[in-house]
């Protein structure tokens, strides 16, 4: 910018008056001269200030407005004093016109100054309004990138998942856990589509003010279905790589997968499945930078601007929420898994690390148990577990029930009783009996049973398998806190310290967090399935009735009302159940009755001679084969009598004894053997007394000299042996385990008929 520049001294013309008597002296002259070397100085010293301030634009203007001031100032006065000593007449009029000329100087420069001032003030103004042009087109250019790299990546993910996945599933055989690749990604599909359809209802353009606003308004709106879609994706992203690894160790396999990616997707330079698959992980990231470029470019005063800033920062925190998801995934797919490891895998994996580590906890447990050192109580947690492990209780017992309910049908069904001959040939309730049994078994109770399977044995199944994964992370959660407790108190930790610690922080927060959605889903799919139990059970009755009525016309007693039959029917039902229960009855008792066993002669001669020889109370009877196992051991035969010389062998051990078999010799199992008792002929007198004729009652503690002795009923006794071993619970009851004496007759005393007066 050019500064305008003060006229010379030379450039001022005076007309002074000249008179004879007026001419100047040589003193005079000199100091004229001097003054005006002076005022060129100081004109020279104002140009090159002027000069130096040439860069500056709005301060340069007072700057030299001062200078100017000073200047023409000075200059008036040096000119003021020279006309006053110069001239002795005329000097007013001199005076008059130089003022004059000034001034009119003066007002041209500041017309100059204020046109300058406007212009710089228009130029300003003009620089603003092209810095607002250009952030408008960039936000512009920010919109339309984020809208249009939506749509090009919705674009790739439908090719991926629709052109792609059906090529590949085509191939034969298909490849191995394809659909795992693919888990998760229609639902990104869906919620990227439904954010460009917000946009597309609204008919607004980028270019448009309000577009900002519906734009900012849509993503706040879909923020929680995002999250939910992305977050699954991104924490199953892990199994994607994990599975095309697998494909590309298949050379072949993986040439061919290459070749249907390039065949159907040929605009798209693309060599894996990768390309399309990790698409989803990189646009959830490019969120906030598009919506915080957005905002850069934005003015504060726009009326979407706090909308677009929420946006934004809601952009970020759904990222750091998924990137926390993903962590509490990967520490649970970590310690969940269950391993089944030989004893020589586990003795591989033992180091010292490992052995100090569970020493350490085993360490603290121990003081815990004794109370030495407190533990960390977590009531929340606490009442979470234990809620679990009700759970897991009743789902075991439910699904044993259920498998014992389906082994027992099974076992109804395989009794096929309709392909027995009844000898009721001609009658119609067999033949009625025969059709309804025959329904049941090939129709009714086989689609019954298929159905119990596939709703209610199936999911308990599958509800058992899901119970796992939150066990062993409990367990491991035992752990990890025994190892935080210990590094609990110290103020600084090293990092494998911060590790375990950032370890038990996360499962902790991941068990609260997922524990009670499991809980709760868990109990539902349980009541829901006891329900589909009862309306099952509701069909099989239905269907039942229905096959009953289309036989009922053909029964004898359909004719009957419904009273009487009834009647009919619970008379006939007791009646059988009364020959039913006759007939166990007596098959009962054909089974539990004693058997007779005599003794052959060479067994009588045998026990007489262990008789004379040991006693009596030495005879004992063999309850089952021996077979010797060892030095010394005798074989005896079911039945056989040995008389017993020691009841311990020669170590001590009580259960070998040393028996006398009638010449051999050796040791016999205690337990095999019990004591013998003889029947005999003439028994001991059984304790009913019979009072004598004519004696209608004797008294107590008396004695009659004059009555008659009283006379002893025998009866004829036999040896009976026990099929089962006894053990008394009550009072005038003893064990019983082999042969016993019985006199018939002698039942109980208050008359039960299964129970007998024996003599041991």
């Amino acid at each position: 910018m050019e500064v305008p520049r003060r006229p010379q001294p030379s450039s001022f013309t005076l007309p002074l008056p000249k008179p004879a008597s007026s001419a100047l002296s040589p003193l005079g002259a000199l100091e004229q001269i001097s003054k005006k070397d002076v005022m060129k100085e100081k004109f020279q010293e104002t140009e090159d200030e002027t000069a130096d301030t040439d860069e500056f634009e709005e301060e340069i203007f007072s700057t030299e407005e001062e200078l100017n001031a000073s200047v023409f100032v000075e200059a008036h006065a040096e000119t003021s004093e020279l006309l006053d000593t110069n001239t002795s007449t005329g000097g007013k009029n001199v005076k008059l016109s130089s003022q004059d000329s000034f001034s009119e100087d003066s007002s041209i420069s500041e017309e100059r100054l204020a046109e300058e001032a406007e212009e710089a003030k228009k130029k300003s103004e003009e620089e603003e309004a092209a810095a607002k042009d250009r952030e408008a087109q960039r936000q512009m250019l920010a919109i339309e990138e984020l809208v249009q790299s939506e749509r090009n990546y919705i674009r790739l993910l439908e090719i991926s998942t629709v052109t792609i996945k059906s090529n590949l599933q085509k191939l034969q055989p298909p490849p191995a856990n394809l659909d795992s690749m693919f888990l998760y990604i229609e639902d990104v599909i869906d919620v990227s589509s439904r954010l460009l359809s917000l946009l597309d209802q609204k008919q607004v353009q980028p270019g448009d003010p309000l577009f900002l606003k519906t734009l900012c308004d849509s993503f706040l709106s879909l923020s929680s279905d995002i999250e939910a879609a992305y977050k699954e994706y991104l924490a199953n992203y892990t199994n994607i790589t994990v599975v095309e690894n697998s494909y590309k160790q298949k050379e072949a396999l993986w040439n061919e997968i290459v070749r249907v990616i390039k065949s159907s997707a040929p605009e798209v330079n693309a060599t894996s499945l990768s390309f399309f698959l990790v698409m989803p992980v990189q646009r959830i990231a490019r969120y906030p930078l598009l919506l915080q470029t957005i905002q850069k470019h934005t003015e504060r005063t726009h009326p979407a601007y706090a909308l677009l800033e929420h946006a934004a920062h809601t952009s970020i925190a759904l990222n750091c929420r998924i990137n926390e998801y993903k962590r509490f995934r990967e520490v649970a797919d970590k310690y969940k898994k269950t391993e089944t490891l030989s004893i020589k895998d586990k003795i591989n994996r033992l180091n010292t690390h490992s052995i100090a580590k569970k020493t350490a906890r085993l360490s603290q447990q121990i003081k815990h148990e004794t109370g030495i050192a407190p533990k960390l109580v977590d009531e929340e947690f606490d009442a979470l577990e234990g809620f679990f492990y009700v759970l897991e209780h009743g789902i075991l017992e439910l699904l044993e029930n259920v498998e014992t309910y389906l082994h027992h049908l099974q076992g109804f069904l395989a009794c096929k009783t309709e392909e027995f001959d009844l000898d009721m040939d001609g009658e119609k309730a067999p033949i009625c009996y025969k059709e309804i049994t025959t329904a049941l078994r090939q129709w009714i109770l086989p689609t019954f049973e298929k159905r119990m399977r596939t709703l209610i044995h199936k999911p308990l199944c599958a509800l058992r398998d899901l119970l796992v994964g939150p066990r062993n992370l409990i367990r491991k959660r035992l752990d990890k806190l025994l190892d935080y407790e210990l590094i609990e108190a110290k103020s600084t930790l090293s990092y494998e310290e911060q590790a375990v610690a950032n370890t038990y922080r996360t499962m902790n927060t991941l068990l609260l967090n997922e524990l009670p959605r499991f809980n709760g889903l868990a109990l539902q799919m349980i009541w829901s399935m006891l329900g589909t139990f009862s309306c099952l059970h509701k069909d099989l009755a239905s269907d039942m009735e229905q096959l009953f009525q289309s036989f009922a016309q053909q029964l004898p007693h359909s004719s009957l009302n419904p009273s009487a039959f009834w009647k009919w029917a619970e008379s006939a039902v007791l009646e059988g159940a009364g020959r039913l229960e006759a007939l166990c009855q007596s098959v009962e008792d054909t089974l539990n009755a004693p058997a007779v066993q005599p003794l052959s002669p060479s067994s009588q001669r045998r026990l007489k001679q262990l008789t004379d020889k040991h006693g009596s109370g030495k005879i004992y009877q063999v309850m089952e084969t021996v077979v010797g196992s060892r030095d010394l051991d005798l074989n005896l035969a079911r039945g056989e009598l040995v008389a017993i010389i020691s009841e311990a062998d020669s170590r001590g051990d009580k259960r070998r004894w040393l028996v006398d078999a009638g010449g051999r010799r050796g040791y016999a199992p205690c337990a095999k053997l019990i004591r013998y008792h003889q029947a005999t002929e003439d028994p001991p007198p059984s304790p009913h007394l019979t009072p004598p004729d004519g004696v209608t009652e004797i008294r107590r503690h008396s004695y009659t000299p004059e009555s008659r002795p009283l006379t002893v009923m025998s009866r004829p006794c036999f040896q009976i042996m026990a099929a089962y071993d006894f053990t008394a619970r009550e009072t005038m009851k003893f064990l019983l385990r082999g042969a016993a004496s019985s006199c018939p007759g002698a039942q109980h005393k208050r008359g039960n008929p299964e129970w007998s007066l024996v003599e041991a």
